[in-house]
């Protein structure tokens, strides 16, 4: 009797494993590796450099507080001490501070999340291309978005974006999945990655809505009532989710936790609606004094906002300006003054041999990848070369696609899913490109990485569509060859304004669009040389014509001449930053170029070693090793040490806090007995404000009414005298204002006059 003998590695019926590198049955046997291969590359540019990375400081201080306990993981506070938050929501850091805790505190661990969440942005972008269009409009979607120079300078920088952009592409997908059935499961899902997204991006996550409630309303298989009740039902678990860090803080009474920073009422709510959102839209009219936002009450500097005029309605003088105006970056809110002795200072502004490729009118508006300028200001601005440049390479061929794709599906089924797909990506462009124009961007170029997906998916689907149309004749087969045309054209453009950048490039692009355009209409059906080879052959020179200069600026993260900078800029664009990404572009004399948070390697000078252990050893009870007038002059010690230092006015200098009875009662309980001065940043100067500002008051009555700690106390008889600060910065001066002498013995000594009695003797009269 025959005996059959099972094979116990497959279960029975089961199907084989597949190897990861194949393509799952009913794709093309080359989509699977040519997907991991976009996913390689996509690993190799966002993480090239990345043991070179440097600190991007004001988030990475809170990353580093985060480390330090708990409480302030939750909050995202600025310092360990837990004394103030960031001025945004700290969802975007929880990814980092993870990493840190996981691989210690350096630059790197800060930076491989974001690597992460780019390459699992081009993963989920490739697979709701791949379901709505096909195997070849993800592959070419994955490669346009793997080339955009913005989406390779986006995910090597530490800042709120790369998980926000990875959220909405992932609420995408759920939707897709509840379209696609009419189920509420997904759909839920969907909303709760907006919220997520929410608490990396704030109210910016919102902007996507629009486009996948239309998809939904659009194309789901089930009745109009059964629609609305599902997003109604996916609205309330977004809002939730988006509002559950707010209500958190709101529900903890204030002595229990951080200040919000951003805001003169202590109030999450003023944070994220007032200062990270209506302040933004101030050149349209909108006001948000009755917020409790500091920017819109004393002028205060927000992240993106931006000081320039349209970008603000309150801000610094005109006179603040036109200094501002006279360096490197002045637009950028977060970029600091020199610094003497602080560890985020910088060399002078000597202008690097390679930004002689920056465009001349960029040139004299400040950098052009986000760094100031008029060509980042107006409703005009995302066809400006500093941000075109990064992200708008496809504009035309974009347009195109999502106009034809919408008109072409005309009469089809509402469920339709590739109508379904031209509305999801049309819209979400539509939005955000509405929003970008209308609102203040600031020099943060990594704003426009949420752009990058729908052109990127438009090129990939519009790809397919028009090449279809094309195949079969008629009309409708002209409008690839046009695309191509106008896309190329508009390429050759861009490029040609950076002349010296790649001078090869601009007649590249051009001859490449007219070889594409000649060999499409050659072999267009009907036309004198119909054949299959040759229009793939136009094909192929299509997407090179519209794919290689893009390309060109994206792989100059490879180029240690340009490298990227903190704010999402790569290629000669992102010349005049430097900050915070990784594989950054230097300034001569190793200082980096002005712009941005400031770059910071998280060591400490030698007199800033002696300044914090002599305050450190001498400081007894206190809860703080010192204070001081700004959030860089206590950078280089949280950094470095994790030390709790207090930085009196939050981000900009002008939030009132500490106030002044809240600071005497720190001194006088000896929770804070020296104070630093001179540091550069804080009591509002960069912003507006001057003596007005509690920081300012402080200040002065420290000044007054605390002994100074000379030099020779910390850093010894032979202490080095204090270098001349440069312009706009003081020299640091350490005071004593616990109780004791200067020199560290004990002794009595007359209290302190009250801050307020210091400061109305003080005032003018």
């Amino acid at each position: 009797m025959a005996t059959t003998v099972l094979d116990r590695t497959t279960p029975t019926g089961a199907a084989p494993r597949r190897a990861p590198w194949r393509s799952p049955v009913g794709q093309p046997a080359y989509a699977r590796p040519a997907l991991l291969v976009l996913a390689v590359l996509a690993a190799v540019l966002y993480a090239w450099g990345i043991n070179h990375s440097q600190y991007h400081t004001f988030y990475a201080n809170a990353a580093r507080s985060m480390t330090e306990s708990w409480k302030a993981f939750f909050y995202g506070s600025f310092d360990p001490g837990n004394s103030i938050t960031l001025d945004k929501l700290p969802g975007f850091l929880w990814p980092q501070a993870l990493s840190a805790r996981i691989f210690g505190f350096h630059p790197w661990a800060l930076t491989l999340p974001q690597v992460l969440e780019g390459v699992a942005s081009l993963l989920v972008l490739y697979r709701v291309v791949r379901r709505w269009a096909g195997d070849h409009a993800a592959l070419i979607a994955g490669g346009a978005f793997l080339l955009t120079p913005v989406a390779v300078g986006l995910f090597r920088t530490s800042v709120e974006d790369p998980l926000f952009t990875l959220c909405v592409l992932l609420a995408a997908e759920a939707t897709q999945r509840a379209a696609a059935a009419g189920r509420v499961g997904p759909l839920v899902l969907a909303g709760v990655w907006v919220g997520v997204g929410f608490q990396s991006k704030m109210l910016e996550a919102w902007a996507v809505l629009p486009a996948l409630a239309l998809v939904y309303l659009l194309s789901a298989p089930v009745a109009l009532r059964r629609r609305l009740a599902h997003l109604a039902l996916s609205a309330l678990v977004m809002t939730a989710v988006s509002a559950s860090w707010m209500v958190a803080v709101a529900l903890t009474p204030a002595q229990d936790r951080p200040y919000v920073d951003g805001t003169t009422n202590n109030s999450a709510f003023s944070m994220v609606v007032g200062y990270n959102f209506l302040n933004r839209f101030s050149s349209l009219g909108v006001s948000a004094a009755s917020t409790g936002s500091i920017s819109a009450t004393r002028g205060g500097g927000g992240h993106g906002g931006g000081a320039h005029d349209g970008g603000r309605g309150t801000g610094p003088s005109q006179a603040l300006r036109s200094q501002r105006a006279a360096a490197p970056g002045h637009d950028a809110p977060h970029a600091p003054q020199q610094i003497t002795g602080s560890g985020t200072s910088h060399a002078p502004a000597v202008r690097h041999p390679a930004t002689a490729a920056l465009p001349q009118h960029t040139a004299r508006g400040g950098g052009p990848g986000g760094f100031g300028g008029g060509s980042q200001d107006g409703w005009g601005k995302m066809f400006g070369p500093s941000l075109a440049s990064q992200t708008g390479w496809l504009y035309p061929f974009a347009a195109v696609a999502v106009v034809c794709g919408l008109l072409w599906r005309r009469g089809r089924p509402r469920t339709d899913r590739i109508r379904a797909g031209f509305a999801l990506w049309g819209t979400w462009l539509a939005t955000y490109f509405l929003v970008f124009s209308a609102g203040s961007v600031g020099g943060h170029t990594y704003y426009m990485g949420v752009i990058a997906v729908p052109l990127a998916a438009l090129t990939g689907g519009g790809t397919v569509a028009l090449w279809r149309a094309y195949r079969a004749g008629g009309r409708r087969s002209w409008v690839l060859p046009g695309a191509v045309a106008a896309t190329a054209a508009w390429g050759a453009f861009l490029a040609s304004e950076f002349p010296t950048f790649l001078p090869w490039l601009a007649p590249a692009v051009g001859a490449l669009g007219l070889a594409a355009v000649a060999l499409l209409v050659l072999a267009r059906p009907g036309g004198p040389r119909t054949g299959g080879r040759l229009a793939l052959a136009g094909l192929a020179a299509s997407l090179a014509a519209l794919l290689l200069a893009p390309g060109a600026w994206a792989v100059q993260v490879l180029n240690p001449a340009y490298g990227s900078s903190g704010m999402g800029a790569v290629g000669p664009s992102g010349m005049r930053g430097g900050h915070g990404g990784h594989g950054s572009s230097k300034w001569p004399g190793n200082g980096h170029g002005k712009g941005g948070f400031g770059a910071s390697t998280g060591q400490l000078s030698a007199e800033q070693r002696a300044l914090l252990a002599y305050t450190t050893a001498h400081r007894g009870t206190s809860r703080y090793a010192f204070a001081t007038d700004g959030w860089n002059g206590a950078s280089p010690y949280i950094l470095a040490t994790g030390a709790h230092v207090l930085a009196l006015g939050g981000f900009s200098g002008q939030v009132p806090f500490p106030t002044e009875p809240q600071f005497q009662h720190l001194v006088d309980t000896g929770a804070v007995r020296f104070v630093l001065l001179g540091t550069g940043r804080g009591a509002g100067t960069p912003f507006g404000g001057g003596s007005a500002t509690t920081a300012a008051r402080i200040a002065d009555w420290v000044r007054t009414d605390c002994p100074r700690v000379p030099a020779s106390a910390y850093a010894g008889p032979h202490a080095p005298k204090p270098a001349r600060p440069g312009p706009g910065a003081t020299a640091q001066t350490l005071y004593q204002c616990g109780p004791g002498t200067p020199d560290g013995s004990a002794g009595s000594r007359a209290p302190h006059p009250r801050l307020g009695e210091a400061a109305a003797r003080n005032a003018p009269r």
